[in-house]
């Protein structure tokens, strides 16, 4: 299981086990390059055992804090501050956090093992069990290298696939016998006196989408500052590293931003890398002429990249091979190709990724603000005629008999079951979300973005040992963007706004 997840973790492997729970590792080293910060990591007097993948921005803090309180530290690593901080905070240790990560730590003692991810699912955790065992992993193809998998297609989840634009949300994943640790949530295994082994999932964390009335007199410059001080605060969170940290730049609003945030942070020589395509049929390939904008105001050590035609379809393998779930994204081969170039370069990026889901950038947001997309009824019809590809009939009429069960789309009453609807519905009616865009929001914020842009970039880019951070899913700033008291029927204005500010400086 661990050898199949050795492009995530290219640099070291490390297996540990005691009595029924086993842990295996492979390791990219971007904190404590030394064998001290090796994982799984055993804490002998606390009882503890880790392993994880992801980054604690914030671990220095926690360390010092941890220090105070009597810890000894005996590495460098924000690993061993994961151990400390779970023993001396307990289950609400992930409170404290500010990072991605999924992880897996083990009682010694009481065999009890807590499994974690973070707000925004960020990095991935799979699982599947059967009457034997319960196994976990941070890709689905490791789980299957375990064997012993159902491999059916879930029906449920291939209704989502084929009509919620690609998205299957957890736990389902495409396969009947594994499931998906969902978002800020955290999974407790834990065994009794009698050896059976009972299994809780949590969820620690949920952003809020309800107006507050604290922020009702801010003005528009209001706005603008208290953004571009959480994503300014952000992007400096994701420089932790002891290696080189680059940055993706496409020329967009939302890659210069952090471009223009680090160099203002005092990245001097900031690698940064654009990626570009041969023009066909008049329609050009890349977009390096504002890249290259950026990159010559800021003094980055730009790269091009330039991807020939003769390179895309024999990447198209190796880029399904990368899924860990099945995606229908155009851009998911570039990502693919582009991943392994920067990894050539360095072990770390940020990306703008997310930015269109937290500051309503898609196309569907306006729409939702209309006064028929006011009621869950007509948020639900408006999000639907905007996102969703095809509905039960459409599916039907895609598979062969006995993928899409007849009980999936028609109830014993002849009405339409419709899964997909019926969860973007039930997600819509929940409180904490007074609006059609509020509603919107936190959905593609929390359900979305996790199982499609975000997956992509994880995916991707850990296909080629390179780790991918994404500022504007911090969960600070999340919840700053995500219920001001109003909103903008022009969302990526105060995008541009922060761009000018930064400009002046």
């Amino acid at each position: 299981m661990a050898e199949a997840m050795a492009p995530r973790g290219p640099d070291a492997a490390g297996v540990w086990s005691q009595g029924r729970v086993a842990l295996g590792h492979r390791r990219l080293k971007i904190i404590d390059l030394s064998e001290a910060g090796g994982q799984p990591m055993v804490d002998s007097n606390l009882g503890l055992a880790v392993c994880w993948n992801g980054c604690i921005y914030n671990y220095k803090d926690l360390r010092h804090e941890l220090t105070g309180k009597g810890y000894r530290i005996f590495s460098h690593s924000d690993t061993e501050v994961l151990l400390k901080a779970y023993h001396r905070w307990g289950d609400r240790f992930v409170d404290r956090l500010k990072g991605m990560f999924a992880f897996a730590i083990v009682e010694r003692d009481s065999g009890r093992v807590l499994l974690g991810r973070d707000r925004l699912g960020i990095k991935p955790l799979y699982l599947t069990e059967d009457a034997h065992r319960i196994r976990f992993a941070s890709s689905l193809p490791a789980l299957l290298a375990g064997g012993g998998v159902d491999t059916r297609i879930d029906p449920v989840a291939l209704h989502h696939y084929l009509s919620f634009h690609s998205v299957v949300p957890p736990p389902r994943t495409i396969l009947s016998g594994v499931t998906k640790v969902p978002p800020a949530s955290l999974v407790a295994i834990e065994p009794d006196s009698q050896g059976k082994v009972s299994r809780t999932t949590t969820t620690y964390w949920e952003p809020d989408f309800t107006r507050r009335a604290e922020r009702a007199d801010w003005s528009e410059p209001d706005w603008e500052d208290a953004v571009l001080a959480s994503l300014r605060l952000a992007v400096e969170r994701r420089l932790v590293a002891d290696v080189p940290v680059g940055c993706l730049l496409s020329g967009g609003v939302d890659s210069s931003l952090i471009v223009g945030l680090l160099a203002g942070a005092g990245q001097h020589g900031l690698a940064t890398f654009s990626i570009g395509f041969e023009s066909v049929g008049g329609v050009k390939g890349d977009e390096f002429k504002y890249s290259d904008i950026i990159a010559e105001r800021f003094g980055t050590d730009h790269h091009q990249i330039r991807i020939g035609t003769d390179r895309m379809l024999p990447a198209l393998d190796g880029a399904i091979g990368a899924m860990s779930e099945p995606m229908v994204s155009h851009d998911c081969v570039a990502f693919y190709l582009l991943s392994q170039e920067v990894a050539k370069h360095v072990k770390v990026v940020q990306s703008g990724q997310g930015a269109d889901e937290v500051f309503a950038g898609y196309h569907w947001y306006p729409p939702m603000g209309k006064p028929d997309a006011a009621s869950v009824d007509g948020s639900v019809a408006s999000y639907r005629k905007a996102f969703f590809d095809r509905d039960c009939e459409g599916v039907a009429a895609l598979v062969a008999p006995g993928y899409i069960a007849e009980a999936i789309c028609r109830r014993p009453d002849g009405s339409d079951g419709d899964p997909s609807g019926q969860f973007v519905t039930e997600h819509f009616a929940r409180a904490g979300a007074a609006t059609g865009v509020d509603r919107a929001l936190r959905l593609d914020t929390t359900v979305m973005l996790v199982d499609d842009p975000v997956k992509r970039v994880d995916n991707m880019t850990m296909a080629w040992g390179l780790e991918g951070r994404v500022p504007f899913l911090d969960h600070e700033l999340v919840e700053l963007a995500g219920p001001p008291a109003r909103r903008r029927s022009r969302p990526r204005t105060r995008a541009r706004a922060c761009s000018k500010r930064l400009r002046a400086g």
